[in-house]
């Protein structure tokens, strides 16, 4: 299959040349997605072996194993490759987020933000960091122009946004992944940072489930650079075709040459405001200078004998977890999910954007859960990097009144850790999803924690989502009547579908991907 997607694509790299990459399966990073033929990666390791997810009769025995979870192939191929070479749960975390700027770049990059939560094994603490996007506007020279408005389907529900250059916020993944790194790393800067350029050089396989997902969201993907990326030709991307970003391996070498100053203020932070004012943005050399990763508190909920652990979102995934009752593993099935749709409902929002996660336990018990978005991109790139800018501005459930210049926006964005009550991890996980994140995990929890079934299955396992009176139920949900006995409206959803978000988690019963946008989870 791989050799019949190169022949439609002459002009494109090929994963084959062994030029191409610097490690022994490189190649197999981008083909991995489509073969999803984790023994044949597993052969290329220097050490240890891997598997969708180690079972265990009971969990709580044993310790979270070392793994990498996250919503592409090849994004946990590169964070299982850093732990397997010696490198921290951070350092793990970190290339593999660089990792998914190039893997999943229709779902996030290198000119968005995010959040990460970080538990350390030895103190027994939780941290949380704030890299997500500022509102620009520091320099005080521009008023912004209009953005363009866009209307997208996600599941179905039509979703209007707004994107171009008016849209573009102050971007933070470069300084939160160096933040991250430089706070708990082990491994040098460039070895970290070099699996992500080795796979922009190559492309990688785009996995059928993330096709999906462009197919809603390519209305901001395709202007300017984009229409080449996702649109080769003038047909849109497919599952398994290459996915790949001319010059965005220059980008990341400048980053692991320079470090984040290359997009703060070095050549990447000039071309950056020159490309974004052009537009009508107000983007500005104070704003990106001015720019830095913020700590957080870290809020935590109980559930079943456990606690959760997260900062404050905008969606309220910590009190939605609070609010369930105490006795949640005694209610009969009925009653539990009435139970879990009225907490949905009393703190949910609705907003669109895409995100991607990635969760990372190394070898000590240390963990690092990464989230990241780009809004739904803006359709603005930098020339001759293949770097898409974020469309935060253009997210109008994230501006939560007057923003003033220089103040970070608020997300719905969550990751967590989950400490027994030994204060031992049994649980690292984060969604992808927009306001469906806290759908998302709160399901995925309950099935972990409280019915004890495997990371797997508990991530596979349909969801419903709440807005308002409407109950959205994914197909096979067993529980349908008693949503409608509650009063809700069922909006059933006929298949199994992306719009109810993407979990990435490894725990004591394993480690595993959203089947739902193509992810996957591997042990080292």
């Amino acid at each position: 299959m791989t050799n019949g997607v190169l022949a439609d694509q002459p002009n494109r790299p090929t994963p084959d040349g062994a030029a191409c990459c610097d490690s022994a399966a490189a190649t197999a990073l981008g083909r991995c997605a489509a073969s999803d033929a984790p023994s044949q990666i597993g052969r290329e390791l220097p050490r240890g072996r891997l598997t969708r997810e180690r079972q265990s009769s009971r969990p709580q025995e044993v310790p979270v194993p070392a793994g990498v979870a996250a919503g592409h192939p090849a994004t946990a191929e590169v964070g299982l490759r850093i732990l397997a070479a010696g490198g921290s749960a951070a350092d793990a975390a970190v290339a593999a987020t660089l990792a998914c700027c190039v893997s999943e770049s229709v779902l996030t990059g290198l000119g968005g933000g995010g959040f990460a939560t970080y538990y350390d094994a030895t103190q027994r603490t939780v941290h949380c960091l704030d890299f997500f996007c500022s509102v620009p506007g520091l320099d005080g020279d521009r008023v912004p122009g209009p953005m363009r408005p866009i209307e997208v389907l996600l599941g179905g529900l039509p979703m209007n946004y707004s994107i171009g250059e008016a849209s573009v916020a102050v971007p933070g993944v470069p300084a939160g992944a160096a933040a991250v790194h430089g706070r708990w790393g082990r491994l040098p800067w460039a070895r970290v940072v070099e699996p992500a350029i080795n796979l922009a050089r190559c492309g990688v396989v785009l996995p059928a489930a993330q096709a999906l997902t462009l197919m809603s969201v390519f209305p901001a993907l395709v202007p300017g650079a984009g229409a080449e990326i996702y649109r080769p030709g003038g047909r849109l991307l497919a599952g398994g075709d290459l996915l790949y970003h001319p010059g965005l391996d220059q980008a990341l070498t400048m980053l692991a040459e320079q470090g984040p100053d290359a997009f703060y203020t070095g050549e990447i932070a000039k071309l950056t405001v020159e490309v974004v004012r052009a537009g009508g943005g107000a983007l500005g050399p104070a704003d990106l200078a001015g720019y830095r990763v913020r700590d957080l508190e870290a809020r935590r909920a109980p559930l079943h004998g456990y606690q959760i652990f997260g900062r404050h979102d905008l969606n309220n995934l910590i009190p939605t977890v609070a609010a369930l009752p105490a006795g949640l593993a005694g209610l009969p099935r009925g009653e539990r999910v009435r139970a879990l749709a009225g907490a949905l409902r009393e703190y949910g929002h609705q907003r669109i954007g895409d995100t991607t996660n990635v969760s990372v336990v190394d070898g000590d018990g240390n963990a690092c859960v990464v989230t990241l978005s780009l809004g739904i991109g803006s359709g603005v790139w930098l020339p001759g990097l293949g770097l898409h800018l974020n469309s935060m501005l253009g997210e109008g459930e994230l501006l939560t009144g007057a923003l003033a210049p220089g103040q970070r926006m608020s997300s719905m964005m969550c990751p967590l850790v989950v400490l027994d009550g030994d204060g031992e991890l049994a649980l690292a996980a984060g969604s992808a999803g927009a306001s469906r994140i806290r759908t998302a995990l709160v399901h995925t929890l309950i099935n972990v924690l409280v019915d004890g079934v495997g990371v797997n299955e508990a991530i596979a396992r349909p969801r419903f989502h709440v807005i308002g009176d409407v109950a959205h139920v994914e197909a096979g949900y067993p529980e349908v009547d008693a949503l409608a006995g509650a009063g809700y409206e069922i909006n059933q959803f006929d298949q199994v579908s992306h719009f109810f978000g993407a979990v990435s988690a490894v725990g004591r019963a394993g480690a595993a991907g959203d089947p739902r946008r193509g992810g996957v989870g591997l042990l080292l």
